[in-house]
């Protein structure tokens, strides 16, 4: 018996001990089923109303080669914008070389997985949001900070890309599940997070020499950052990275480290922040000891990187997701780098045991959980900027062959380089095949959306279109130059009555040569009704020579140019016509802050009174003063990289974004817009755009949304394009719609303003005419696919063609149907009959009734034909008949369980819902968050 029972406790510990094993090598191997990794989307795990967590892995992956960079794609899992707030990764660097997310409009591809090495991140922009490598812990985000994702952020779409360095690790063709998990939230966050990165994209590493520096830095030029969070990278050969603000000549450090150690985001330089006319510098520190041959900055694990990331935030109506930098410093700049930039930091071997046996650690604990989990996560999105580019330049023969960067390259323009390097970012030969869709607005008139708009993309329902019938009378206008809308939300004409601008109107030397003309008699500033477009009031005779621009202050005054005068003069707006202030001198063009050169427009800080003056065909200058006209500052053209400073060329209209403290200047012949800080100048982004076929001639702005510009472009040389109007989206610059007269083509659209009720106004100066255009609502009908059809920019060109060709074709079918739709009216007409005939028997009863009571109610018919007893019975004249209280009374109905029938509809309910996300929410100060503990 005692035998028997010692054989049995023998043979449970073993299959106990087999077990556990088991358990191990289920757990080792779990990555070895892919369906352990991916079989479909786990949903986000919500912790409450506003916070959920969404787990990206890779789904199951063997990469074929060594240098695979692999990458997935999902969406972001709510409707609404999301904001990231902290990051967990789960990867090895026995596997994984470096794994990346980036934050995408249209991500390259819809597989599972592809190679992001040969066919790209994104189609369009990618934002760097997080970076891992030789196994870092994750980071934290201060309190307040998240990086926001989502439709209206443009980054609808996550990306991971993880590079696989050395494929020896899957000799057991074991499959990778490698990821992320993202704690993720719907309350908007009051700063927004980014990633600003400094890489080296030239530099060449000697064999046997000791010391090779590779030195980046740029000039900031964008709204104050506030960076925490720093992170560097190389391969094997990078002893040391250093990151600094340079400022008024003193070096600030941002964070330095060896990149042999985790290379994880650690805290920088407490009370650090990053503004306009600083320069951000970072150093790379390399050993060429060890190589016998040339090391070139590439994507292999025999190549190099030199990467410095900064992860800021920033407030959030001023955020952009991420900026980069890839100049090279000067040496005169780096020749006064602190001294501790250029010391290796030494790694012991401790240290480096340390970073595997915790690699180790963490991969033992992911493969349990995978185990564990019977719904794998969706695909996320994990990249980085220095990967995308390092691919590109490393292995995308079909862009440009550099698998190597060459020393003979350096005989190409560093401008070319830049515009190649920014084409590959934006992956601008892959664009997304827009099919025709076809719309109906309130008339019932189906027309065919612009294919580069991206109305239902954005989430935007209307179109807009001409308004028919506007103006109800003619307006008999001059060549119109300007417009404005004042405080009562009329539209403000500024015309030039009988005089014209024209070829000889002005001499070399910009003086005007036809003052024997006078004065212009005529009223050159009309106030009109909005609505029909009569006349309410007139003013601005005997003033003004060729007028141009205008705008109005809070008191209904108007600040106007005049080309001709060289002037710019605040008016009355009472009909006194009186000058209150003038600035310039009369007729004497100048280049010194009391002369002006053909001044083109004026715009107004309605808080401070401040006006801008763009000046103008001569001078290509922005001048700020006072309430009171007291000169204040000047300054020109704006650029993220000086090297390709152009100058304005005409800056022909302006606009002031009041809520976000921004001037913007539509600088005609450079065909862009360019945005800068109203109190200081200083420059905050460009919008340039083919479809403005190289020439911008006015904006105005509304702050619908998170903003957007419209602008109308003028005639260009190189193209016969129909002008157009556009809407543009502030935060993003893309072009959301698209906009024509209906009745005939615009001839020289001069200025653009918006009303207070969506309806946009274009003047015409050539054509000596005003536009109305409405929001017309969309209701799409055909064409939506689940997934787009890409293809390259060499089928562009065909597509725009078979586009058009669509658009006319649809045109010539809509014009061919009109007669038929009309002969068919006869059946409308058979069923509106049929349909009236019970009401009329109501209505006979009703009054029989009313009858009956000996006239206790009466039907009075009305002289309006139109009212008339249909008016009555809408219950809209005291005494009159309404059907509603005679079946209450009747019936036994009472009328207090119904409510108004809401004629909202459901855009009502989603604009309420949208609220609750609403981003116009003020802070006070920018306080700096404090890191969660």
């Amino acid at each position: 018996m005692e035998v028997s029972v010692f054989f049995l406790l023998v043979l449970m510990f073993t299959s106990h001990g087999i077990g556990v094993h088991s358990l191990l090598h289920e757990s080792k191997r779990s990555q070895d089923n892919s369906g352990s990794c991916v079989s479909k989307p786990r949903p986000k795990v919500f912790q409450n109303s506003h916070n959920f967590s969404v787990d990206l892995r890779m789904p199951g992956v063997i990469p074929a080669t060594s240098d695979t960079y692999l990458c997935m794609a999902s969406p972001v899992p709510t409707g609404r914008d999301a904001y990231i707030v902290d990051f967990i990764p789960h990867a090895n660097m026995n596997t994984v070389h470096h794994m990346l997310l980036f934050g995408c409009r249209i991500p390259a591809s819809t597989s599972s997985s592809w190679d992001c090495g040969k066919n790209g991140i994104c189609k369009d922009e990618s934002s760097v949001m997080y970076a891992w490598a030789r196994n870092a812990p994750h980071p934290e985000l201060p309190k307040d900070v998240g990086f926001k994702v989502g439709q209206r952020s443009g980054l609808p779409y996550f990306v991971l890309q993880i590079h696989y360095g050395d494929i020896g690790a899957f000799g057991d063709h074991h499959r990778d599940c490698s990821g992320l998990t993202l704690t993720m939230t719907t309350k908007p966050q009051p700063f927004i997070a980014g990633i600003y990165l400094l890489m080296s994209v030239d530099t060449v590493i000697l064999p046997g020499k000791k010391v090779t520096n590779a030195d980046v830095a740029c000039d900031y030029t964008s709204y104050p950052i506030y960076p925490f969070a720093f992170r560097t990278h190389t391969h094997q050969l990078g002893k040391v990275v250093s990151g600094y603000r340079v400022r008024d000549g003193k070096w600030t450090l941002i964070g330095r480290q060896s990149p042999q150690l985790p290379q994880a985001f650690y805290p920088t330089t407490k009370n650090l922040n990053i503004k306009y006319g600083d320069t951000v510098a970072a150093r790379c520190v390399f050993t060429g000891e060890g190589r016998t041959t040339k090391t070139y900055i590439g994507s292999t694990s025999n190549d190099e990187m030199c990467n410095f990331y900064i992860m800021y935030y920033m407030d959030r109506k001023h955020s952009e997701p991420y900026m980069s930098c890839v100049e090279p410093g000067s040496k005169e700049l780096f020749k006064h780098i602190p001294a501790e930039a250029n010391v290796p930091i030494p790694v012991s071997p401790e240290q480096m045991h340390m970073m595997i046996h915790m690699g180790d650690s963490q991969d033992l604990e992911d493969q349990t959980l995978l185990t564990d989990q019977s719904e794998p996560g969706p695909l996320q999105d994990e990249g980085d900027l220095s990967s995308l580019m390092s691919q590109l330049l490393g292995q995308s023969e079909d862009l440009f062959n550099i698998h190597k960067y060459k020393p003979h390259k350096m005989q190409r323009s560093q401008a070319e380089l830049m515009a190649q390097i920014n084409s590959l970012i934006k992956k601008k030969d892959l664009q997304t095949e827009e099919d025709p869709i076809l719309v109906r607005d309130r008339v019932h008139k189906f027309h065919q959306l612009p294919t580069r708009g991206k109305l239902v993309a954005e989430g935007q329902d209307f179109h807009y279109q001409e308004a028919a019938g506007w103006p109800q009378s003619p307006l008999q206008l001059g060549q119109v130059s300007g417009l404005a809308v004042d405080s009562n939300s009329n539209l403000v004409i500024f015309h030039r009555g009988d005089h014209s601008w024209r070829a000889d109107s002005f001499n070399s030397q910009a003086q005007y040569q036809q003052r024997s003309l006078g004065p212009i008699q005529q009223s050159t500033i009309l106030v009109v009704d909005p609505a029909k477009g009569n006349i309410l009031k007139a003013s601005g005779r005997n003033i003004f020579y060729l007028p141009h621009g205008i705008t109005t202050d809070k008191e209904n005054n108007y600040w106007v140019t005049d080309i001709a005068l060289h002037q710019v003069l605040k008016v009355s707006g009472d009909g006194r016509d009186a000058a209150l202030i003038t600035l310039g001198e009369a007729f004497t063009p100048g280049s010194d802050k009391n002369h002006f050169c053909k001044p083109t427009d004026v715009a107004e800080d309605p808080e401070t009174g401040n006006i801008f003056v763009s000046d103008g065909y001569c001078n290509a200058r922005i001048l700020k003063f006072s309430a009171d006209g007291k000169y204040l500052s000047e300054w020109g053209s704006g650029s993220s990289d000086r090297r390709r400073h152009i100058p304005f060329l005409i800056p022909h209209s302006l606009v002031f974004l009041p809520d976000k403290k921004d001037l913007c200047v539509a600088d005609r012949e450079n065909g862009r817009i360019q945005c800068f800080l109203a109190e200081t100048g200083e420059f905050v982004k460009e919008i340039k755009k083919d479809e403005f076929e190289g020439k911008v001639f006015a904006i105005t702005y509304s702050p619908a949304g998170d903003g957007l510009i419209f602008a109308v472009n003028g005639q260009s040389s190189f193209s016969s394009a129909p002008l157009s109007g556009f809407v543009i989206d502030y935060p993003t610059k893309e072009i959301l719609d698209t906009f024509r007269p209906n009745t005939k083509d615009f001839e020289m659209p001069h200025d653009i303003v918006q009303s207070q009720d969506g309806s946009v106004f274009v003047a015409d100066v050539a054509s000596k005419s005003v536009f109305k255009f409405i929001p017309e609502k969309i209701e799409t009908f055909i064409q939506a696919k689940v997934k787009p059809n890409h293809t390259t920019s060499k089928t562009a060109p065909i597509q725009e063609k078979q586009s058009v060709a669509q658009q006319n074709q649809l045109q010539a079918e809509e014009k061919s149907e009109v007669l038929p739709i009309r002969e068919k009216g006869v059946l409308p007409a058979v069923i509106t009959t049929l349909l009236l005939i019970p009401l009329v028997l109501v209505i006979s009863m009703g009054v029989f009734l009313c009858w009956r009571k000996k006239n206790q109610c009466e039907v009075k018919a009305e002289q309006n034909p139109v009212g008339g007893i249909l008016g009555k019975i809408r219950g809209k004249a005291v005494g009159s008949l309404n059907l509603g209280n005679f079946f209450a009374s009747h019936k036994g109905y009472s009328r207090q369980g119904f409510d108004q029938l809401s004629t909202e509809g459901s855009d009502q309910e989603r604009n309420d819902e949208d609220s609750s996300d609403s981003e116009t929410e003020e802070y006070s100060a920018l306080q700096r968050p404090q890191l969660s503990s």
